[in-house]
């Protein structure tokens, strides 16, 4: 449109301007609600690798503080006797007793910890054979429905 004086009006560049606003609204909100997504969802993601580092790091600090009270316990039931068959499942008892106590539990992602893991895990199975008691660490930590904490 244009004016007395010839003039282009402004109309024309605002009705531009309105359709240019529609239609990048689309791209804008989109852009938005991906930040946002993706800010709530890292946020989340955080949360939830915190609690299950944390679940798994109690399974396993548990199942390494049950084998050293098992076998601080046998050693003290076993090393007062001298019956010869108790010095091999003495000496037994005192090779995972290192295991335990030389293993590095420092890096949870280390591979030298599983592989830690799978020998102290192999070595008290070996324990338990010897000193003919049940090996399935899961029936040790049960603990009643009751309970809560």
């Amino acid at each position: 449109m244009r004016n007395r004086s010839g003039m282009k009006m402004a109309v024309d560049t605002d009705n531009n301007d309105i359709f240019d606003c529609i239609v990048m609204a689309d791209e804008k909100f989109r852009g938005e609600g991906y930040e946002e997504g993706f800010k709530k969802g890292t946020h989340q993601g955080l949360q939830t690798g915190r609690r299950h580092g944390a679940s798994h790091g109690a399974q396993l600090s548990a199942e390494i503080s049950f084998y050293y009270g098992f076998v601080v316990t046998w050693k003290c039931l076993v090393q007062h006797t001298s019956e010869p068959k108790q010095r091999k499942r003495l000496k037994t008892l005192e090779s995972l007793l290192g295991l335990i106590q030389n293993s590095s539990y420092e890096e949870p992602q280390s591979a030298k910890l599983k592989d830690d893991m799978g020998r102290l895990r192999s070595k008290f199975k070996q324990v338990c054979s010897i000193l003919s008691v049940h090996t399935d660490f899961k029936d040790y930590t049960k603990t009643s429905t009751g309970a809560s904490f």
